[in-house]
């Protein structure tokens, strides 16, 4: 906490709040959208796979901090989708990795266009400088989390 504690104990039970309210509205409701392909798992899975090298079920279980037989299960629907594929561990090891498929790639662009829409209009009528600024905060936020926990997420370079 900073010098003004007490404002900063005043301001938490609003930050839990609203945080739980976002909880609430994103990414479920964006994600029920007609037209959306990926259920929320695998628009996550998509999304970190998007951003790394192939990746065991280990990797990603420990990533997403879930158990393996959770992991397994939901990529396993992936993979019947066509969304991943599974491929040989680029550095030799004997343990088979996860990619994105084409398929999975071209669903989280389109899933991701139909977010980007309905964010924008959630922000429509805001300054650009208010969205920024959230953008960094929520950025800020999230990697706080990462470093509490030891689990950085990468981020695209357009995201950065």
């Amino acid at each position: 906490m900073s010098d003004s504690g007490s404002a900063d104990a005043a301001a938490l039970p609003r930050l839990v709040y609203e945080l739980t309210l976002l909880a609430r509205h994103f990414p479920a409701s964006l994600l029920r959208r007609p037209g959306f392909q990926l259920d929320r798992s695998a628009f996550l899975i998509l999304t970190r796979l998007e951003c790394d090298d192939p990746l065991s079920l280990r990797e990603l279980s420990e990533a997403f901090q879930l158990d393996i037989s959770t992991i397994n299960r939901q990529v396993a629907a992936m993979l019947k989708q066509g969304l991943v594929d599974r491929v040989p561990d680029p550095e030799g090891g004997i343990a088979r990795k996860i990619r994105a498929s084409t398929k999975g790639l071209e669903a989280l662009a389109s899933d991701r266009r139909q977010s980007h829409d309905g964010i924008g209009a959630v922000v429509a009528d805001w300054p650009g400088t208010d969205i920024d600024q959230l953008g960094k905060l929520i950025a800020r936020f999230n990697q706080s989390v990462e470093h509490l926990e030891d689990n950085p997420w990468p981020r695209p370079p357009e995201v950065r």
